[in-house]
């Protein structure tokens, strides 16, 4: 392979890095403006989250024919099939995650139709707070190469659950003492769900990240809000023993 060729296919592959950071960005942008939507009865910027998904729809496929094209051209091996068939998982996480903002921000043009209720929004705007804090640390990680960052996202994924846990049940606390919150406290329980959902696609994430940057998988089980009987309620992830040295 000569130098021109050589300097080709590494920009090829910052280029497909850069893609996913950027659609990260758009993607994080989504959270956080979905939630901001519910907590303002911000009609306008939920449309705007709503119309906006169309282009991570669109990134994503770019994303994905890209590194289709990269495997097939350059036929990449070891970091570089890693880093290339992480950007395609990567993107897949980031474009459901545009999918469940996308599902806040709809559901938030339904709540500001209706009464306000403070204290349950709020709620809702911490859980959400806590999953953009996430979604945001774990793609510095991948932006930065760094493989602790991308542990500690993934060692905290019981607090989101913890979140959700609390929420559902300050829900139907509402719903019991006053039957007609029951729709709007049926909405927010869909946004908490949507927002759990997001923060297991930054522990997914989490997880590309560091395989894509070591060649080893995060072991044991991901951290639950609720642990079982015996079972540690702090587990601690467990990295797979090094592999074989390669050649990259």
């Amino acid at each position: 392979m000569n130098q021109h060729t050589v300097k080709a296919y590494g920009d090829e592959l910052n280029q497909l890095t850069a893609e996913v950071v950027r659609m990260g960005g758009l993607a994080e942008a989504q959270v956080a403006d979905a939630i901001e939507s519910v907590a303002r009865r911000d009609v306008a910027l939920a449309r705007a989250v709503i119309e906006r998904d169309e282009r991570l729809d669109v990134m994503h496929r770019e994303i994905e024919k890209k590194s289709i094209r990269l495997i097939a051209l350059r036929q990449p091996v070891a970091s570089d099939l890693r880093r290339t068939l992480g950007a395609i998982k990567l993107a897949t996480d980031l474009e459901r995650t545009g999918d469940l903002a996308k599902n806040i921000a709809k559901r938030a043009l339904i709540l500001a139709e209706g009464a306000p209720i403070q204290p349950l929004t709020r709620s809702i705007e911490r859980m959400g707070r806590l999953v953009s804090t996430r979604l945001r640390d774990v793609l510095d990680a991948y932006t930065a190469a760094e493989t602790e960052a991308a542990l500690q996202v993934w060692g905290t994924d019981d607090e989101v659950d913890e979140h959700y846990n609390a929420l559902f049940r300050e829900l139907l606390t509402y719903m019991m003492a006053d039957p007609r919150t029951i729709t709007a406290c049926t909405h927010l329980l869909f946004m908490a769900k949507n927002l759990e959902r997001i923060g297991d696609h930054a522990t997914n994430i989490a997880e590309t990240v560091y395989y894509e940057i070591t060649g080893d998988e995060i072991l044991g089980e991901r951290p639950k809000a609720v642990p079982g009987p015996g079972e540690d309620p702090t587990p601690t992830p467990h990295v797979a023993p090094p592999a074989e040295p390669s050649v990259d």
